[in-house]
């Protein structure tokens, strides 16, 4: 636990999204996210405190440069923490409570594009395939080549005294391949962090509190929850909404038509003569879409009569 909890403060201060000015911000990132896992795992461990190194060239020194990690640092930084929430700023990075592999953000909306349905960008830090090497670790026009030090296999065959035992290759990590010619843009490691902008389809009717799920790669899933704000003109009562229009003593005695601002468009409303105020009027189908079933809400509008604020002498 305190190991997590050095590995969380490190890493708040040294990720790409705090520190977006840092041109070494990802490499730090990423050697963070190495030297983490060389300390969980014994074996790797065992293998540093010896030789200063886990990496292919063991026994020549060179401490984290020589070792390439098999692991994604972001997905890491999330596995470890999941649900521990601070710092990050919340329009483009959150830590997800939703655990492996995520990121949750807040989304604002209005009221009109929670209720309508809109399309929204949203700007992302996310570990994701190496564009230069498409995630093979290698200069573009090379390959990796099978280890010649477990024969491809990925394990390798340790004796202690009378004993021998399967264990991690050395050379090549469990890959099976050694990379002879690592790609400059990712140094070998297959991703990098990436900023991309994702287009997000919010669905009509969405609430305040909302969250949806949203597949943006293979391996990450997108956590939105809505913000909704509140609208000074309509009221919510789930699928249905509410209004008031004003009208003059006249049309209230005389009737009339008057356009009033509806959720899709501007309606009509037809007055019947001798209408009295609080008088509610029913729309049908001109509220939200339901989400839970077929069809729309409706639209109740509520009609105040203003009274004159002189009075006629004769």
């Amino acid at each position: 636990k305190i190991k997590n909890k050095i590995f969380f403060q490190l890493a708040k201060k040294s990720h790409p999204d705090i520190n977006k000015g840092d041109p070494e911000a990802e490499a730090k990132f990423q050697e963070l996210s190495e030297a983490y896992e060389v300390l969980g795992d014994e074996t790797k461990r065992k293998q540093y405190d010896q030789w200063g190194t886990t990496g292919e060239f063991a026994g020549s020194g060179g401490g984290f440069q020589g070792f390439s990690s098999s692991i994604d640092p972001e997905e890491l930084f999330r596995n470890i923490f999941q649900g521990f929430r601070t710092g990050f700023p919340e329009s483009d990075f959150a830590e997800s409570q939703f655990g492996f592999g995520s990121h949750e953000v807040e989304m604002k909306l209005t009221f009109e594009q929670a209720a309508r349905g809109v399309n929204k960008n949203i700007s992302l830090s996310i570990s994701d395939t190496c564009p230069n090497c498409n995630g093979q670790r290698c200069q573009p026009g090379t390959k990796p080549v099978k280890c010649t030090f477990c024969n491809g296999t990925g394990m390798e065959s340790l004796s202690r005294g009378p004993f021998i035992y399967g264990s991690t290759c050395r050379k090549c990590h469990g890959t099976k391949v050694l990379i002879k010619d690592p790609c400059t843009v990712c140094d070998g490691k297959g991703t990098t962090v990436q900023r991309k902008v994702v287009i997000v389809p919010v669905p009509e009717g969405i609430e305040d509190g909302q969250t949806i799920r949203m597949q943006i790669t293979r391996k990450k899933e997108l956590f939105i929850r809505f913000r909704v704000a509140k609208s000074d003109y309509f009221r919510r009562d789930g699928p249905d909404i509410h209004s008031d229009v004003t009208i003059s003593v006249c049309q209230a005695l005389l009737g009339g038509s008057l356009r009033v601002r509806g959720l899709h468009e501007e309606i009509i409303l037809k007055i019947p003569p001798c209408t009295s105020s609080h008088t509610r009027m029913r729309l049908e189908g001109k509220g939200i879409k339901r989400v839970t079933s077929y069809g729309y809400g409706d639209h109740y509008i509520y009609i105040k009569i203003k009274v004159p604020s002189y009075v006629l002498t004769f």
